[in-house]
């Protein structure tokens, strides 16, 4: 029913009881409005009339429905999730939490990433629950299906894929990806590859026989040393290590499926110095995929996952899943240099943008 007040003339002996009357149809009518889309229309519409007709009691609701707008908007932004959330605003987080020599050290009992214990899949799901409550439920049905059985898809694994901390099921099980899997990111890396390569020449300058320059973490390695550079580590900024890379650093946010707010997600300068080799071991989840743009590239060099030897290639990007059983080694001569690449987990391309959100909030650094 739309309502359209009726134009009273000051020479109108009825225009008190009309003006009465319409102020009674105003409230009644807006008491029984159901507030469905029709019923918006029909409001506005009659706002438009009635201010047009200059009556007083439709602009003092039409004002009351904006400021209900004005306060929704305010309501909705204000729970926006943060799976999104840019490269600077992770900067801000992690100098807030404090990170000491360009590395995160965890020692909260609750994290998900560094902790093992028996209430983990507790936790998750009470996190899955807390992130449905407050947005939706729709599209969790393998993030659902995954906590809810994550022992057993663990345990029951192959040896040749068993991600350490998560796995979310049904997801494709390969060891390497295409370019394509995600090749607007592989082609923006190679594209500045230069770039990357001069901000580390920069950093490697730094490097003597006595120290560890500061902003590098020395990895335990059976031989060798392996020597990392973060830039995000495990969903967190390092603003010094950023602050001495700015064009990297600016390249991270313009790249469309970087990890960058939760636990598994890490960039970084990965240094092997000759004779080096990295362990066997497994990634915490197959939600990511790791992606190695090579910036030196000696001889004698290999990356091998799930039994599968590649190599890497100056200015190339190399893409695979760390869940599966992996390994890296330097056998080249001293003379060549090390083994250089700078590495950036993404979103495996099976995880649709509605579980990235939620892995997002239930991942979330420090939750």
């Amino acid at each position: 029913m739309v309502w359209v007040p009726l134009r009273t003339a000051s020479t109108d002996r009825r225009a008190p009881l009309r003006t009465n009357r319409c102020t009674n149809m105003s409230l009644e009518w807006l008491m029984d409005w159901s507030w469905s889309l029709d019923g918006l229309r029909d409001f506005i519409a009659t706002g438009i009339q009635s201010f047009r007709d200059c009556d007083a009691t439709a602009l003092a609701a039409v004002a009351c429905l904006l400021v209900l707008f004005v306060w929704y908007c305010y309501h909705v932004g204000r729970e926006q999730p943060r799976a999104y959330a840019t490269v600077n605003a992770l900067m801000q987080s992690a100098e807030a939490n404090g990170v000491q020599n360009g590395y995160v050290y965890c020692h909260s009992p609750e994290c998900v990433r560094c902790t093992h214990h028996d209430g983990l899949n507790q936790k998750l799901y009470h996190n899955l629950q807390e992130y449905a409550k407050r947005y939706s439920w729709s599209g969790m049905g393998r993030i659902h299906k995954g906590i809810r059985e994550q022992g057993r898809y663990l345990n029951s694994r192959p040896s040749i894929q068993k991600p350490e901390v998560f796995f979310l099921p049904d997801l494709p099980t390969m060891p390497y990806f295409s370019r394509d899997a995600q090749k607007h990111d592989v082609e923006l890396l190679e594209r500045n590859f230069q770039t990357i390569l001069c901000e580390f020449e920069t950093l490697y300058k730094a490097f003597s026989n006595c120290s560890l320059p500061q902003g590098w973490k020395m990895n335990s390695t059976p031989s060798g040393e392996w020597f990392t550079f973060y830039l995000v580590n495990q969903g967190m900024c390092v603003p010094r290590n950023c602050r001495r890379c700015p064009r990297t650093y600016r390249l991270l946010g313009s790249l469309r499926t970087c990890i960058g707010n939760n636990v598994f997600g890490n960039a970084c300068i990965s240094v092997l110095s000759p004779g080096t080799v990295i362990a066997e071991h497994y990634g915490p989840t197959n939600i990511r995929i790791r992606c190695h743009l090579g910036l030196k590239t000696p001889s004698n060099c290999e990356l091998v996952v799930g039994g599968e030897p590649q190599c890497w290639a100056e200015g190339r990007c190399l893409l695979f899943d760390d869940s599966f059983l992996h390994t890296a080694f330097h056998e080249g001569p001293p003379e060549e240099g090390p083994r250089v690449v700078f590495m950036v987990d993404l979103w495996h391309p099976n995880v649709a943008a509605a579980e990235r959100q939620a892995l997002d909030f239930i991942f979330a650094p420090g939750r």
